[in-house]
């Protein structure tokens, strides 16, 4: 599956990606490439494999979420640059 460079330019414009043109031409044949392996990978008869989505055994481990006290608190926003009661005021991110 070849993809055109209207393609490839809407995949970067959906990804905020400023291309040149030659990577538009360099990307189109990488990802047309992925695609073609893609393609391949469809022609395999999985028909009698069990589903998985974990091959190694491995679990994940979880422990117990505690609540440590932490007596510091005040020191911490005496601090801090900028303040407001027990906040710590920071800049705006958006």
């Amino acid at each position: 599956m070849k993809l055109t460079k209207q393609e490839v330019e809407k995949i970067a414009k959906l990804s905020r990606l400023e291309l040149s043109e030659s990577e538009k031409k360099q990307y189109a044949a990488q990802l047309s490439d992925v695609l073609e392996y893609f393609e391949k990978l469809k022609e395999i008869n999985t028909d009698k494999i069990e589903t998985t989505a974990q091959v190694t055994g491995l679990e994940n481990v979880y422990r117990e979420d505690e609540i440590d006290q932490f007596d510091q608190q005040n020191e911490l926003i005496e601090q801090a640059a900028e303040t407001d009661d027990d906040l710590i005021k920071t800049k705006s991110i958006f």
